[in-house]
């Protein structure tokens, strides 16, 4: 097995868990931060299958890990994408519980 595919794994169980948190916040709560979150978790996910993707050599034609393929934007791209997300949502659901405790 290679590091990669190691790495994406262990990942993986994180990434799970975010999204496995996100979803049962939004399910309780229905409110767009608890939304942002499981879109981050989403796209966090991305980058996990990319990095699967790589490791295994699937999908070639990608070029998965070469710098300015198809591959490595995919994964840039959701990665950024995901902490924004993830921070953002996280941030405003914060507040929002500020607000709500103060009231």
């Amino acid at each position: 097995m290679n590091a990669t595919l190691i790495k994406a794994l262990i990942a993986s169980v994180a990434v799970l868990i975010l999204l496995r948190a996100a979803a049962a916040l939004y399910g309780r709560t229905r409110a767009v931060s608890a939304l942002l979150q499981v879109a981050s978790a989403t796209c966090l996910m991305v980058v996990v299958l990319a990095h699967v993707c790589e490791a295994l050599n699937l999908f070639p034609s990608m070029a998965w890990g070469a710098r300015g393929s198809v591959g490595h934007y995919l994964d840039l791209a959701s990665a950024v994408l995901g902490v924004t997300l993830l921070v953002v949502g996280y941030l405003i659901y914060a507040l929002s519980k500020r607000k709500a405790h103060a009231a």
